[in-house]
Formats: structure tokens, sequence, C-alpha cells
């Protein structure tokens, strides 16, 4: 398969992830920020976030469809993901009641799936970035061969 084949197939599925969890948050913004609110660690910021959060999803989706933009789509989702992961393990380690606010589908899955789909994410988007930027690479050296 070629490179540019994975970095679109990896980047279209981070595209729906973010497309399908702003909509879903958008859907029942009011479960969505009540479950924000039971949170010990986001409840100062519930509101905040329950509006900023579907807002920077939209966002990420953009930078992922412009292919300029892309490779800061891919870091910034990569960097969203691993806050969320890491977000999910603090508080599987130190809270009994875990709210889920993710929307939709992702509510089904337990708080260990939920580590390991974020997992997934991230190690796609880890090897998107790293093919994205040998093809920028080349791209670059190329350019610089015609016109030497």
């Amino acid at each position: 398969m070629k490179r540019t084949t994975i970095i679109e197939i990896i980047t279209l599925l981070t595209l729906s992830l973010f497309l399908y969890a702003g909509i879903a948050k958008i859907m029942d913004y009011t479960l969505f920020r009540e479950q924000l609110a039971e949170s010990p660690v986001l409840k100062p910021f519930a509101g905040f976030i329950a509006m900023a959060l579907p807002i920077v999803e939209f966002a990420l989706v953009v930078l992922l469809l412009v292919p300029r933009w892309r490779l800061k789509g891919l870091y910034s989702s990569l960097i969203l993901l691993s806050i969320f992961t890491v977000y999910i393990a603090v508080m599987m380690l130190t809270s009994d009641h875990l709210p889920c606010s993710c929307g939709g589908l992702l509510e089904e899955l337990s708080w260990k799936g939920h580590i390991f789909f974020n997992g997934g994410f991230i190690l796609l988007n880890a090897i998107a970035i790293r093919l994205e930027k040998h093809l920028k690479k080349q791209h670059k050296i190329s350019i610089t061969a015609a016109f030497v």
C-alpha cells in the first residue's frame, strides 16, 4: 500500500472520529455538560469545556480535511487524544465514579476500552505523522533537485 493511501485512511478515520464525537456532544449538549460537571477534576470548567470541546473537534476536522494543514491536524489530534487518555487514566486511578461524556456509541466502551481505543488512534496518528513528514521531506528534496 502506498504511503499516501495509508495517510489518507488514517486521516479519514481520525476525521470521522472527531466529527462523530463533536456531533454527538452537540446533539445531547445538556447531558454532555451535566456529565462533565460530575467529574471532580472538570467540574469547575464544565461549562467552558462543554462549549469549547466540540468547537476544537470540528476545528480538527477542518485541519485534517485541508491537505496543507493535515500535519498540524494530525499533531493536534495526537495531542488531544493523549490528553483524553491521560485524563481517563487519572480518573480511573483516583475516582470511583467515572462519568462518560464521550457521546454516542463511544459511551458503550468500558474505561479500559476507552484507553485501548484512544491508544489505537494515538498509534495511527503517530504513523500518519511520520509518513506525512517523510512525504514532505521527499517533496522538498525533489523541488530542490529540480532547481539545481
